[in-house]
């Protein structure tokens, strides 16, 4: 058997059958991606600016904002690079490095989106102790909490992956999944599977329970309060929901792109669901947070009508 080290590359199939439709894809996908860069960075940047969105619901956006730059970056630039090569490969290292970034891009997503749950809690169910409890250093731990927990999780999953002894380094996808790693594995995957269902229940178990626990309260409180205050702590909801909802679908697509055999699916079919949840999740949630959040509609329209040189 080769060990895994001999493979000093990957080869990437799923762009084989793309033909002249490359090219179309190619000027979709590189307009959307400047257009992730230009509004996540945008409302990074009006965020730390603005000081009436030194809060915490919108340093939790900041941090989910940086880890749509994050989980794109980590993908984009190479995809476009390979959409239009005749050969496509990539290197051992690279590969690691983006099974890496995808894979903590996902999971610093969830996470983010279950402890903004919990602060959406906090403000609805206990208004008057909010403050005493979402303290900026509660924020500032939540945060580091939230993307140490993730590299560290992950970085066991892929040292267990990269020890496997594989049978091959053909990847029937756009770029480099952990699971497609191990499904070319020659040697006892158990190891590696106990782990994943692990950190699958950590990743995954955690974070719903929490995101569920949290709406529930919310719906409590809510139904018990009136017309008016169901239709503030909605307005307040209804962003969080969608970015969660989105997410959610683009993880669904990535799980059953990884999971089943997708060969008989069209190359073109499979690039999409290959890349939607790095794609449409980090487009969607600063156009769906910057046009929902009336405080961040105000700073826009502050600094819109702001004179650069005060008189």
């Amino acid at each position: 058997m080769e060990n895994s080290s001999y493979f000093m590359y990957f080869i990437l199939s799923a762009y084989g059958e793309m033909g002249n439709i490359r090219y179309l894809f190619f000027s979709i996908i590189i307009i959307m991606y400047i257009m992730i860069v230009f509004a996540n960075s945008l409302l990074i940047a009006l965020i730390i600016v603005e000081k009436s969105l030194h809060e915490p619901m919108y340093f939790f956006m900041c941090s989910l904002f940086v880890n749509e730059l994050y989980g794109s970056t980590s993908l984009f630039p190479l995809l476009l690079v390979n959409m239009l090569s005749d050969v496509h490969e990539i290197s051992r290292f690279y590969c690691v490095l983006q099974i890496f970034c995808v894979h903590t891009y996902a999971s610093i997503e969830f996470s983010n989106l279950a402890v903004m749950a919990y602060d959406r809690y906090v403000s609805i169910c206990y208004p008057l102790r909010y403050n005493n409890i979402m303290t900026p250093t509660t924020v500032y731990i939540l945060i580091a909490f939230i993307w140490l927990y993730s590299f560290g999780k992950f970085s066991v999953t892929l040292s267990l992956t990269m020890q496997l002894q594989l049978c091959g380094n053909r990847i029937d996808k756009v770029a480099c999944d952990n699971y497609s790693i191990v499904r070319l594995a020659c040697a006892n995957t158990r190891t590696n599977n106990i782990y994943g269902l692990f950190t699958i229940i950590l990743s995954l178990g955690l974070p719903v329970f929490l995101i569920i626990y949290s709406y529930a309260e919310i719906l409590i409180i809510c139904m018990k309060s009136s017309k008016q205050s169901r239709q503030k702590a909605l307005s307040t909801c209804t962003p969080h929901l969608l970015s969660l909802v989105n997410f959610s679908f683009g993880s669904l697509f990535e799980t059953l792109q990884s999971r089943f055999d997708m060969t008989h699916v069209p190359s073109v079919i499979r690039i999409i669901l290959s890349i939607y949840f790095v794609m449409i999740c980090p487009l969607f949630s600063p156009v769906i947070y910057g046009a929902r959040t009336a405080k961040i509609k105000t700073a826009f329209k502050k600094l819109h009508t702001m004179k650069p040189f005060p008189e």
